[in-house]
Order: C-alpha cells, then sequence, then structure tokens
C-alpha cells in the first residue's frame, strides 16, 4: 500500500523524527500508526545503546526552585551545538521539574518517573538520543531545603551553576554569595565540614614541603600550621575573600548582615569527567596510510 503525505506527516509531529524516517517506519508496519511509533521507539532504544560508550562532557546545568527549595541538575551531551539546542533544552528542563515535583532519591530512581509527555525520562532521553545523534546522560542532581531560610541560585550560561540555602539579610546578599561561590569554587561552608581525611593528606604534603627546609622541628611544625590555616581559608566559604570587596572575608560579610548559610551546592558541566581529546594529526596520517 502508497502511505501518504498526511500520514507522514503526523507521524512526524507525534515523534519529532525525520520525514524519510517516518515514511520508512510507516511502510514497514503497512501504514499501521500506532505499530509505526513503537517500531521507531525500538530503533531509537537500540541507536541509543550503540552511543552510550561515546564519552559526554559537554551540556548544561538546569536550575529550579519553588518556595524554600531548589533542585540543581547536570544533563550531558557530546557537544555544546546540541547543549544549546531547544530539544535539550527542554528535556533538561522537563527533568529538573521532574525531580522539584517527585523528590526520587537517585538517577536511576528518576529515570522511571514519567514526565508530561507520558514517557519516563529514560525513554524521553533515548527517543531524543535517536534524534540528535548524540549519547545523552542524566548525569546528577541534587535537592537543597531551605527549611525556614531563603532559596538564591545562580547561573552562569549554562555551564555553572549554584543553588545556596540562607538565612538573614537580603536577596541581594543571596544572590551575592551564589555568584561568589561560582566564581570562587569553594569545597564546604567552614573548616569543620572539611572531611579528615582530606585534611591529613593536606598535612601530609605541606609536612614534607616544610621538612625539606632545614628548620628546626618547632619551627617546621608551626610552619605547618600556618600554612594549613591559610589552605581551609583558602577552600572554605566563610574563609574566602569576598570577590565583590576582596578585603572582606565571607564570614566578615554575613556577620554583618546577621545572615548564615545553610548549605550550598555548586555544579559545573564536564567536572570530573575525562574528556577524550582529538589528535586530528595521528587521525589524518592513519588515514592516509590506509587509503
Amino acid at each position: 500500500m502508497g502511505i501518504s503525505a498526511s500520514q507522514v506527516k503526523e507521524l512526524r509531529e507525534r515523534t519529532g523524527a525525520g520525514m524519510m524516517e517516518c515514511k520508512k517506519a510507516l511502510t514497514e508496519t503497512g501504514g499501521d500508526m500506532e505499530a509505526a511509533i513503537e517500531h521507531m521507539r525500538k530503533a531509537g532504544m537500540a541507536k541509543a545503546d550503540k552511543k552510550a560508550g561515546r564519552v559526554a562532557a559537554e551540556g548544561r546545568i538546569v536550575v529550579k526552585s519553588q518556595g524554600g527549595r531548589a533542585v540543581i541538575l547536570e544533563v550531558n551531551c557530546e557537544t555544546d551545538f546540541v547543549a544549546g539546542g531547544d530539544d535539550f533544552s527542554q528535556f533538561a528542563d522537563q527533568v529538573a521539574e521532574t525531580i522539584l515535583k517527585e523528590s526520587p532519591a537517585d538517577v536511576p530512581a528518576l529515570d522511571q518517573l514519567k514526565l508530561a509527555s507520558g514517557e519516563t525520562v529514560d525513554e524521553a532521553r533515548r527517543a531524543l538520543i535517536a534524534k540528535i545523534g548524540e549519547n545523552m546522560s542524566v548525569r546528577r542532581f541534587q535537592i537543597v531545603d531551605a527549611g525556614e531560610g531563603q532559596i538564591a541560585q545562580y547561573l552562569h550560561g549554562m555551564k555553572i551553576g549554584v543553588v545556596v540555602a540562607y538565612q538573614g539579610g537580603d536577596e541581594q546578599l543571596g544572590r551575592d554569595l551564589a555568584m561568589h561561590i561560582a566564581a570562587s569554587k569553594p569545597m564546604c561552608v567552614s573548616k569543620d565540614e572539611v572531611p579528615a581525611e582530606t585534611v591529613e593528606h593536606e598535612k601530609g604534603i605541606l609536612k614534607a614541603q616544610a621538612e625539606g627546609s632545614g628548620k628546626p622541628a618547632e619551627i617546621i611544625e608551626k610552619m605547618i600550621t600556618g600554612r594549613l590555616n591559610k589552605w581551609l581559608g583558602e577552600i572554605t566559604l566563610l574563609g574566602q575573600p569576598f570577590v565583590k570587596d576582596p578585603d572582606t572575608k565571607v564570614e566578615k560579610l554575613l556577620k554583618s548582615q546577621d545572615a548564615s548559610v545553610k548549605a550550598f551546592v555548586r555544579f559545573e558541566v564536564g567536572e570530573g569527567i575525562e574528556k577524550q581529546e582529538d589528535n586530528f594529526v595521528e587521525e589524518v596520517m592513519a588515514q592516509a596510510k590506509g587509503s
């Protein structure tokens, strides 16, 4: 049987796939619209599985908030071009809204939740991989609850996102804190929150450095203590110089407004992912030798 243009048009509207792909699916299923959709979904799953091993280190950070709660989410793809596209952006927004509404425990639980379209997050992701042609992953998210406090958020383009739960002060303070965290990358709020093993590791490095100075043991101990305190100030929010006024520490800024920070989360696209470095010279040489 012949496949009409109206059938192809309807299938395109329902799946977002290309014209030739829709026509092929309808032909293979004898014009059965629902069977064609199912066929395309299965084909999309197969394509998604084939692309699963490819490195997805680009993407975007999304922040959504409602009342005293916020979610910060990282969704990855392979290129900036796709990350900036409408399809990818809409998918990431829908996932963030679903997290805010349903509060899943982790990414596997999130994958099974349904979006407004009726598809699960994982089904929608796989369908988008088939449509766009790049590997994609919902990498991580975190929900921040300010309780009786306030939520501040900041997005630096689509690459860096920050959520801050704080008490006291005003909206401008919250925004300033979020921008500071985006720029200065503190590890945690205060030195009391720095893991003991992290402190011991740094102390070991400082000790090795100081012992090479040849100074007396008591002087070396003072050197280690001083350098450790300096390092703790550099990696903690309260100890850092405020980016808008480097002469003022963040701790002093908060005290001046009778404010405190309960928690913060900072996500940066691709951090911790080992990116594939393409060597185009070697690639061209390999092709030349094989021709």
